[in-house]
Formats: C-alpha cells, structure tokens, sequence
C-alpha cells in the first residue's frame, strides 16, 4: 500500500483558489497536503481554504496581514500536531507547522511544511535567513535523535547544486544560491538527511520555481527551491517523485513523493 505526500507554495491560497485549486487537489491524489505562503487570515478563510470533508489540517498564520503562513492537511489519520520552529521571529511570521500521520505500512510520521526565509530583499533579511539556517540545524538533529520517520517538506529558498538552477554562473552571488547557502544544505545532508526527490531523479534537471519576470517560465528558466528532506528510514520507502510544472497554482510546482 503506498501513499503520497505534495508540497506547494501557494504563493496566496486565495490566489491559488481562483486559478484551480480546488478542482486541482483531487486530481493531484495526494493523501497529506503541505503548503507555505498560504498568506491568509483566520477571518479571511471560505470554505475553499479549509481542509475538504474527511480530512484533518493544522494552519499556522503569521502576525502580519497578507503574508506567510504554513499548513498541513492530511486524509489519513492524524495522531498529534503541533507549530513553530522554537525561534521567536520566525514563529511570529508563521513559518513550521506539522503533524503526526498514521502512514500505511509505516506507522507514525512526522511531516513537517516549513517556508524557510527569503534574503532576496537585501542585507536585513539575509541575515535573519541565515540565523534561521543555523538554528533549524539545531532542529534537524534532534529530529534525526528522536528516532521518528520524519520529513520536512517545503520551500527552503535554496537551489541546493548547479543542476538545481538554470543559470547557475549568473546567480552566484544572489541569495538563494549562495556559497554559504548551499554548504547549509550540505550540513543538512551531513547529519542524515535525504533529498528525496534528488535520490530518485539523480540527473533530471527539473524546477519548482520561477521568476514572474520575463518569458522565465515559458522558456523553463527556474530553481529548484521546493524539497522533502527525509530521514533515512522514510527515504528508503520512497518509490517515486515528481514536480507538477503545468499545475498553474502559483509561480512554485507542488512537488510529490510516493512512499510505500
């Protein structure tokens, strides 16, 4: 018995709602939903931004309007939730939430939606991006000892390796694909982490991301930002993984991996 798991940035559910959404979900056939960027209040949801009939969900919002904002929904059996990465401004803007799913053939799983930082607006906010970075490190490795199979799924604003990003040479020194950023992910990978999707497409050069400037899109001139970072137990049952490019939701892919 298998099971999928999808993760998109929704850039706006609202958004997202009007160009398909709903109608997109079941096609997709996913059984857990994690989303970043849902940029949504509680006194803004309709029925189109809650959890369908049947399914459960954790929301977390961030304290400014329009913005941020993670959740997870899920169809199977949810055994606990919880939110928030233990540092104060980032759990301000709304940034992890998770849930513990009874995974067919597995048992518990700990999936987790988080929306790491953009340092893309300049100095500021790099640096608030990297003190992210060290300190979800800090996380991961207790993860990792808590000896749960765990994913952490979403959008980590970083194009891991030069297969990752179009134009590697011309993006070198901007944030997404720094030197520094990158050597993160090799820490992550480091302490046991598994890049699902790169385990299973070694050499596909696919993206989940792209700029809303130009003909970026149309001419499939984009990042890879989007992961599910596994432990290694729930890796091994990983059996296939895909990015939806012509979903249209948002300028991010939902991006998929099958468990068995």
């Amino acid at each position: 018995m298998t099971w999928t798991l999808t993760s998109l940035n929704v850039n706006g559910i609202r958004a997202a709602a009007r160009k398909g959404f709903t109608s997109w979900r079941p096609k997709e056939k996913c059984d857990v939903l994690a989303m970043q960027e849902l940029r949504i209040q509680e006194n803004q949801l309709e029925k189109e931004h809650k959890p369908p009939r049947g399914w459960s969900g954790i929301r977390v919002e961030a304290e400014k309007k329009g913005y941020s904002g993670v959740a997870t929904w899920s169809r199977l059996p949810v055994l606990e939730t919880g939110q928030g990465t233990g540092l104060e401004w980032a759990d301000r803007e709304g940034r992890c939430c998770w849930m513990v799913v009874d995974a067919p053939g597995i048992g518990p799983v700990k999936v987790i939606s988080l929306y790491i930082p953009s340092g893309s607006s300049g100095e500021v906010r790099q640096t608030m991006k990297d003190e992210f970075l060290e300190h979800w490190l800090k996380q991961t490795q207790a993860l990792l000892d808590a000896n749960m199979p765990t994913v952490v799924c979403g959008d980590f604003n970083i194009a891991h390796r030069e297969i990752d990003i179009h134009n590697p040479k011309a993006n070198k020194n901007n944030s997404g694909f720094l030197p520094h950023e990158r050597e993160w992910m090799d820490r992550l990978i480091a302490q046991g982490w598994r890049d699902v999707f790169r385990d299973l497409n070694p050499d596909l050069q696919e993206y989940s991301w792209w700029s809303n400037r130009g003909r970026a899109r149309e001419l499939n001139r984009g990042w890879r930002l989007d992961y599910h970072m596994a432990t290694p137990d729930l890796a091994a049952r990983a059996e296939a993984g895909w990015i939806s490019r012509k979903a249209g939701l948002s300028d991010h892919a939902p991006v998929s991996i099958r468990y068995r």
